[in-house]
């Protein structure tokens, strides 16, 4: 798939994320792309794989690494619909991506700026470029409605009484 700009590579990260919600996982899509080609793709499978790792950022990197043949990833670009977390945007770092771009920002454990800034620590020895709020709306919105949802069925459980069927 060709991604032209930045809005193409976060619709491109949206559809990973709908796969997510499809497989009823937190709706976090990623994609790496290298010279304009989609190299690497994810989508969150931390509750289907059973393993906390499984974060859509992570599966991408690991992707685009086997297909470019290397781990150095300095010519690619990684959208992302949510602000990468704390193990996320240090795999980012390690893996020497050239540039991030992702959608909402997530003020609960996002670590490029809103609640740490690895991406942006001066220590580190790998400097990342950052363009935040691509289509921060429709990722946003995908969220909300995923976590609606989740909080509606869980009222409906509390609701019931002891004994009943769902």
């Amino acid at each position: 798939m060709r991604v032209p700009d930045d809005e193409a590579g976060m619709q491109a990260a949206l559809r990973e994320a709908r796969e997510s919600l499809a497989r009823d996982e937190v709706p976090v899509g990623c994609v790496v792309v290298h010279e304009g080609q989609v190299v690497g793709r994810g989508h969150n499978q931390v509750e289907g794989l059973n393993d906390a790792t499984a974060h859509a950022e992570i599966l991408a990197i690991g992707a685009a690494s086997n297909a470019l043949g290397s781990w150095r990833l300095s010519d690619c670009t990684l959208y992302v619909t949510l602000e990468p977390c704390a193990m996320c945007a240090g795999a980012i770092v390690l893996a020497r991506l050239g540039r991030l771009v992702y959608g909402a920002t997530d003020p609960k454990a996002g670590a490029c700026g809103s609640v740490l800034d690895v991406i942006g620590e001066q220590k580190l020895n790998h400097r990342v470029a950052v363009t935040h709020g691509v289509l921060a709306g429709e990722c946003g919105e995908l969220l909300r409605e995923f976590f609606a949802a989740r909080r509606k069925a869980a009222s409906r459980v509390v609701e019931q009484e002891p004994g009943e069927a769902d």
